[in-house]
Parts: structure tokens; sequence; C-alpha cells
């Protein structure tokens, strides 16, 4: 079966709408779906609720989404590299449900994994646990953390085969297998595409059953995030 779509444009043709809940992989600049970005920015669907753990920086990756509105809601664990995303939070203008990094995985991994929810002791006494269900094991106090199941998980790997078994690279592995197991519909960018049986089944890192759809990015930007010359 070939999962591959002639451009970013035509992944996301069908898929996305106003008031959404996606899931984006990356970390930092490190693992995003840039050109799966750009097509969602250039689609104009807006509302969005995302689940990342960051929004990219000032005018790159999610950071050019929030400069034109289009996202309502962040689900993230961290906030200071984007001034942008920072300022809309303070002011109001950006709902933000903060979560621990591992929280944030968890959520994903569960979704993925069918599990409605898990206990936790991340968050215990902060404003992560406030509303929440509390409970109390061999003597501890746990918070319930419901999982994250969005509707489409765009995410970046480094190689395909055309039925979405997918190889990621080093650190930019990130969240995204976890996005892409907890999408209903998971749209993959990928700097390299195989023909089936080309790639090690020992060196597949998820299998193409969670992928649905393929757009293959051979040049991507890859901005580096922050630059140390000594």
């Amino acid at each position: 079966m070939n999962k591959l779509y002639p451009s970013a444009q035509a992944a996301l043709e069908g898929i996305v709408h106003d008031g959404q809940l996606l899931a984006v992989g990356g970390f930092g600049l490190c693992g995003i779906p840039e050109a799966l970005i750009d097509a969602l920015k250039d689609s104009g669907v807006k509302g969005l609720t995302v689940i990342s753990n960051n929004a990219g920086v000032d005018g790159f990756g999610l950071g050019k989404l929030l400069e034109t509105r289009q996202i309502k809601k962040m689900i993230s664990s961290y906030v200071g590299e984007n001034k942008e995303f920072e300022r809309q939070y303070l002011s109001g203008e950006l709902q933000l449900e903060f979560t621990p990094q591992g929280t944030l995985a968890e959520k994903l991994r569960a979704g993925g994994a069918g599990i409605p929810a898990f206990f936790t002791r991340t968050g215990v006494g902060t404003m992560v646990a406030e509303g929440k269900e509390l409970r109390e094991f061999d003597g501890e106090i746990y918070v319930m953390e419901h999982a994250l199941v969005p509707e489409v998980a765009l995410v970046k790997a480094h190689r395909a085969d055309k039925s979405g078994n997918l190889q990621f690279r080093l650190t930019a592995r990130n969240f995204n297998p976890a996005a892409a197991m907890a999408g209903k519909i998971c749209v993959v960018e990928v700097e390299e595409v195989v023909e089936v049986g080309d790639m090690v089944p020992d060196q597949v890192h998820l299998p193409g059953i969670y992928v649905h759809r393929i757009v293959h990015n051979p040049h991507p930007e890859k901005r580096i995030e922050k630059r140390t010359i000594r």
C-alpha cells in the first residue's frame, strides 16, 4: 500500500479543520515536521488546540501558527524559547495547559496504547494537579492524568518505506513516535523514501500500521535553535 502523497498540502487535505486537537512532534526545533507545519499554516484552519512540548521559536515551527493566531490553546511543557508564546499566554490571548514533560510523553503514549488514564506523583501539590482526581497508593498521593488522543498527528521521521514503516534519526526521535501512535490519523514528513522491503526489519522504529500519509521533504531547513561556536 503506497501512502506517499505528492505534497504536504495534499497530505493535509480533508483531514484538518477549525477547532481541531492536533499533536505535533519535535523538541524545540529538533525533529519538527517543517513542511507540514507550513502547510497547516497555509490551510488557514484556526481555533486549534496543539499538543507539543513547546511551540518552536518566534517565526519558525509552530511559532508561525502563533503569529497568525491559528492556535487557541497549547498543551505543552515549555514556553521559554518563544517570546510570542510567552506574550500571548501572559496577556490572556492564548490558553495553556502546562504539563510536565514526562507526563506529556506518557499522556501521548497512553493514548496510543488505548489506556484512558493513569496515576503519577508528578505535579502533586502544584497547579498541575488543580481540579484533577487525587488518590493514595502505598502512603503516597498521586494525581490522575487523562490520555491524549489527537484527531491528527503531524510527525517527522528520517526515513520511511512506502507502507509507512519509519526510522528516526538520533535525538530527532523525541516526541515523534508517541505522537504518531496517539493520533487517529498520522501524517509523517520524511527526508528519505524507500521501497517496501528495503529497510532492515530490526531498524524499523515505528511500524507502518500507525502511519496513514507520507510526505517526502528531502531538503528541510533544519534551522539551528542555538548556535554555539566556542
